[in-house]
């Protein structure tokens, strides 16, 4: 009756060996929901034991490019690995509808030639948008999905989600600063999943490209007092910016618990996290 949370992907939009793009996934009630498709999320998926055809819908927190780089990969994937038509949901803020349809144009030649390849592949990748900014996200499952505003501007509409099964609730953030909406969505959750970036250590860094990531990201302590605020038990912390050398993280956590006296968890890509 618990939710899993696996972090696939912990990165950033800077390539590393070790981490693959932002993408969370969430499990509950038999169901399964990726949150982001940053790069390299087939790969981690599968070695989550969830191929793609068992996906069932994808939530997308924003359109920059390093949380759906690799969502052509999830859609092409799941379209050719079932063997009947197969609804695939994508669910995002508004904008998603025509990103998805400019990946599908991108995917034309490949649909092309695998439906004139395969007797039994007859039409093209079966989609279902939905855009959403704040509200219930009706997908028929066992899990009640809402989302809610996030404040990432001017990346805009950016929006969270709160995944609710069982009375446990977990909430998936994206990037944002601490906002009212996020602050609503987390309201009696258990869990807060959130991107942070390390504003000390960034910030003495004199290459304005970098200085411009401060003003709309959130830092552990920033996190953390959103977990507070909340009553959340447990916070999860991800897309680390700058990377984390594989195994470490302790000062990250350190700078969280300074502001939240619950469960900090952070980890490698596929670190795993059952919230019940």
């Amino acid at each position: 009756m618990s939710i899993d949370v696996t972090l696939l992907g912990t990165g950033s939009p800077l390539p590393d060996p070790n981490r693959a793009g932002p993408a969370t996934l969430i499990q509950a009630g038999g169901e399964h929901y990726l949150v982001d498709a940053g790069r390299g999320v087939l790969m981690r998926l599968t070695a989550a034991g969830v191929p793609a055809n068992q996906l069932t819908a994808v939530l997308i927190t924003h359109l920059h490019s390093d949380h759906i780089t690799d969502l052509n990969d999830v859609i092409t994937s799941q379209w050719i690995s079932t063997f009947q038509p197969t609804l695939l949901r994508i669910v995002g803020p508004p904008g998603t509808k025509e990103v998805v349809g400019h990946i599908v144009a991108s995917l034309g030649h490949d649909i092309a030639y695998r439906i004139a390849h395969h007797i039994d592949l007859n039409e093209q990748p079966l989609l279902e948008v939905i855009e959403v900014t704040d509200g219930p996200v009706d997908l028929g499952g066992a899990v009640a999905i809402t989302a809610g505003p996030t404040d990432h501007r001017p990346v805009e509409p950016s929006v969270g989600f709160r995944f609710d099964h069982a009375g446990n609730g977990v909430v998936v953030a994206g990037d944002t600063v601490p906002c009212a909406g996020l602050d609503a969505l987390c309201a009696g959750a258990d869990a807060l999943v959130h991107s942070v970036i390390r504003k000390d250590i960034i910030g003495n860094i004199a290459i304005q490209r970098l200085q411009d990531t401060l003003d709309y990201h959130s830092s552990p302590e920033e996190a953390a007092q959103t977990a507070a605020r909340a009553g959340v038990r447990t916070l999860v912390l991800t897309h680390y910016v700058p990377a984390i050398p594989p195994g470490g993280g302790d000062d990250w956590r350190e700078l969280a618990a300074a502001h939240f006296s619950g469960r900090v968890e952070l980890g490698d890509d596929l670190h795993q996290i059952q919230i019940t």
